[in-house]
Formats: C-alpha cells, structure tokens, sequence
C-alpha cells in the first residue's frame, strides 16, 4: 500500500517530447516555493530535439546558472566544453533524456526504462501526444490521394501512448494532439473516438483480469466546454478537450486538444484552467532589440539591405501608390524608408544581454536568463523585402493582413499558380503579417521553411520572425536554447507545447494529486 505523497518529487514521464515544451511547463510549476514534478524520463525520437532536451535539463540542475551557460550560447565554448565543466549534472540530464521511437523499440526494453524512471511510485505522471502531421488538416490534404495513408503508423502511434498507460498505470495522464484528430478517421470511424474508449479502459485487450478492470476518467480543461468526464455523460465528439491558448493568456493563436485522465482509484476530478485575457504580440516582443534582415542571393552588409530597401522608391508600382487608394500606404512606407536608410541595425547574434523588459510575462521569459538567445535574422531576397514592407505597412493602417488582391501586381511571387484573377488564387494568404495589437497566428513547423507566413509587424524590421520571437509567442523562456541549425530550431519551437499553458495544466495536476492525498485516498501497488 502506497499514498500519493506530494512531499517529494512527483515523477514525469514525458513521451514524444519534442524540445519539452510540455516537461518545462511541469518542471517550471512551483508551490510553496517548490517543484513538485520532475521530468525522470523524457523519451523522443529526433536526436536534435533530443540535444535541446539534455541540455535544458542540464540547466535545470542549477539553481542559478553558472558562468558557463552564458559562453556557450555566445559560442565562446563548445557544448562538450560546457558539459565537461559539471560532469554530474550532465550525467543525470543525459540518463534522463532516451532518444528512441516508439513502436520500433522492444516493448521490453521501453517497459523496462519506464519502470526504472518511476521506481515504485503510484502517484507518477504521464505526458504527451503522438506525432500529429497524419492528424493534421495539412497532413490529411497533402496525403488524400495516398493509398497508404490509412497505413500511416501515425494513426496509431497512441496506441504505444496507450501500452504505458495500461502497463504502468499513471495517476494521472495528459494526452495532446492538434484539432485535426476531431475530423480525423480511420477504417471507416473517427480516430477520436477511438482514442476516447481506449484511453477510458487503457487494459481492454490485456490478457491480465486485473488490467482489463483498469479505468481512467477523462476530462475537459476548458470551463466552457464539457467538464463532466467523458463515457459519464454518453459518446462524445471530442470537442470538449479542444483548448484555445489565447484565452489562457499564451500570445498566439493555438488550439489544440488536451485530455486528462485519473486513474479510476484518485479521488477527486480536476479543476478547469482559469481564463485570462488576451496577449499581443508587441507586448512580448517590444523589448528584443530591432535587427535588419540579411540578403540573400547577393552581399548582404548595411549599406547593401538600405539600397535594398531604397530602391523600393524607383518601383513604378510605387509611384503609383501615391496617387492611388493607396496612398495612405505609400505614405507609410515612405517614412519608414526614410528611417530605415539611417538606422544602423545589425542581423542579430545568437546571445545578446537583456536591455528591456517586455510589457508581458517579463518574469516568465526572464526567469534565470542573463540575456537572450538565438534572436538572429534570416536572409530575404531583394524582391521579398519589398513585399514584407508593404505587409508592414498595409497591418500598421489597416488592422489586418493583406489578401494578394490587395498587392500591386508588380509585387505578385512568380508561381505558375498565381494569376491576375485573384479570385482564383490558391495564395491568397501567402504572405502574413503577425498584428502588432492581436495574438499571433499559430506558430507551426512550417516556419521553418519559409517566412512568409511569419512576418514581423514592425514595419522597420522589414522581415520574418526570428526562432527567438518564435519562441516567445510559444511562451519559452529567453534562455532555452534550441540545437541544431536554424531550420531545425524553427521546427522545434514550432512542434511543442506553450510551457507556459503546460505549467498551467501541472497546477491543475498538482491541486488534484494534493486534493487526492487529503482525502485519504490510499492506492493499491502496482500489480
């Protein structure tokens, strides 16, 4: 017989981590002054991910950072360097972070290190999601007319989720996936569906009597969703576990499903994440230094990208602006030029030291941070900065994005599926400004291969979102770093969870653990 004992580290579990964004949220919850939860096992198949996952763990043996962190993210040391400067701590951070995919390592083998992970502890808790891109509306589109999209492994990846849950039966889980899965079917029904009763009776199809009575109750976190658990109440469409993370004080636009499940034997039901009100984007990236794009396909320097942007003003397009319905634009643009011909911006560097504070979640960002990292510009054609200027500027006088109806056509991509009809265009939003005054749109892992989608809303700026600024509308703290090159740290940032809408979900967690063990609940051994 065994209590859920609140008193000591809360073990986590952390599947298809990703760069941790879920595991950080629960690391990063304090009550009392302390850190109930402790990621003790992550498990991620990416090696890369992997990399920034043993290293901010790594930073998180620190109660403040030593001198060594602050040169490594400058580039003075190497990150053997750095590990080699604390070899204990490094050990623990690279024992606890497991670079395998699941479904294609010996269940043995996984069961075993889970089992290692959590000791003999009743009271652990389970984290994350499968792979969403079979899942997703994107996904789904780009593969309609593949025949072995039903044989896709991704649709039934949960179901490696689902053999730990009925194998080692944490109190608590909490399943993540994209809103796609609500839409999403599979042999003829609606993978969400599935999900539901399989994670509802996780040991159904066990051999095992005991395991087969296994059950779990699975709640909503919204309180204007369903939050009665499911299978209570009759079938469900999924609907209820669909989170919008602006109403929860995250600066973009995310909506993603988050279930719960308590084990059928914790007394208590979690309570419902508070809602908060909305967070721009200017106000958490007012305070990270204005930086120049780079040029690409030509000598990038400053004398080059202001000559760049000067010859905006010989562009016939341009003259015709002003004396067009336009013109309130033209005139934007032209004082912008103006100052962005004088100002002595630089690309950015991979560490600067903090100058400001943002106007939001300043502590959050800045908690144990000397300074920001990776906050560097990437390069931009001629052609394309000319285009991000009027967005720019059309967002700061408009309120909204521009559709490409409302480009010159002079400023039209050359893609054999733009026209001059623009009604019929496959790209009508193929360039997207993120408004200074609104949440952003959701940061995804496509920011990774174009900026288009991701332009900053500073006119001056002229160019896409920095991993930095990517990584603060995802709500990561200015200090964790992202390996890899630029193109995988955009895809890192952009497959995680908000840490801190997950660090929300651990308080939810905690109260109900806590609420559990007051009660007097007491939780058989593991059989």
């Amino acid at each position: 017989m065994s209590a859920i004992n609140v008193n000591a580290a809360i073990p986590i579990i952390d599947l298809f981590a990703g760069p941790g964004g879920l595991g950080e949220g629960f690391a990063a919850f304090t009550h009392h002054g302390q850190a109930p939860f402790q990621v003790a096992l992550s498990i991620e198949k990416d090696p890369i991910a992997c990399a920034t996952l043993s290293l901010r763990k790594y930073f998180r043996r620190f109660e403040s950072a030593p001198p060594e962190f602050d040169a490594y993210f400058s580039g003075e040391i190497s990150l053997s360097q750095l590990y080699a400067a604390y070899p204990t701590q490094a050990q623990y951070a690279q024992d606890t972070t497991w670079e395998a995919e699941l479904g294609k390592e010996p269940a043995a083998l996984v069961a075993s290190r889970v089992r290692r992970a959590i000791s003999d502890r009743r009271d652990w808790v389970l984290l994350g999601g499968p792979p969403c891109q079979a899942y997703s509306i994107a996904g789904r589109s780009r593969m309609r007319n593949n025949k072995d999209f039903a044989k896709d492994e991704r649709h039934t990846l949960y179901r490696e989720y689902l053999r730990i849950v009925a194998d080692h039966e944490p109190a608590i889980f909490v399943m993540e996936n994209v809103k796609g899965l609500l839409t999403s079917t599979h042999d003829g029904g609606r993978i969400v569906s599935k999900i539901l009763d399989d994670l509802s009776s996780p040991g159904k199809d066990s051999e095992n009597e005991r395991k087969r009575s296994l059950h779990y109750r699975l709640y909503a976190l919204d309180r204007r969703q369903a939050v009665l658990p499911w299978m209570e109440e009759g079938p469900s469409d999924g609907e209820e576990f669909l989170i919008k993370a602006e109403s929860f004080g995250i600066p973009q636009n995310r909506h993603r499903i988050f279930i719960v499940g308590v084990r059928s034997d914790v007394a208590g039901r979690p309570r419902v994440l508070n809602p908060k009100p909305e967070i721009s984007v200017e106000s958490v990236l007012s305070d990270l230094p204005q930086i120049r794009s780079a040029l690409s396909r030509e000598e990038d320097s400053l004398n080059n990208w202001r000559e760049a942007i000067a010859d905006i003003q010989s562009q016939p397009w341009f003259v015709r602006m002003a004396k067009s319905d336009s013109s309130s634009i033209h005139d934007e643009m032209k004082a912008t030029i103006k100052k962005m011909t004088k100002a002595n911006l630089d690309i950015g560097a991979r560490h600067k030291k903090h100058l400001a504070k943002p106007d939001k979640l300043a502590s959050w960002y800045r908690s144990k941070a000397s300074g920001i990292t990776l906050h560097e510009s990437r390069s931009h054609m001629r052609d394309d900065l000319h285009r991000y200027l009027f967005c720019a500027c059309f967002a700061k006088i408009h309120g909204r994005s521009p559709k490409l109806r409302d480009f010159p056509k002079e400023l039209f991509p050359t893609h054999r599926n733009i026209t001059a009809d623009s009604e019929r265009n496959a790209f009508e939003d193929r360039f997207r400004v993120q408004l200074a005054d609104q949440p952003a749109t959701t940061i995804t892992s496509h920011v990774s291969k174009d900026g288009h989608y991701y332009i900053h809303h500073d006119p001056m700026q002229c160019r896409s979102l920095t991993v930095r600024e990517a990584a603060r509308l995802q709500t990561f703290p200015d200090n964790y770093f992202f390996e890899g090159g630029r193109t995988e740290q955009y895809r890192q940032v952009g497959n995680a969870v908000p840490p801190l809408l997950a660090r929300e979900i651990a308080g939810v967690v905690f109260d109900l653990l806590r609420q559990a063990n007051h009660s007097g609940e007491r939780l058989s051994a593991i059989g």
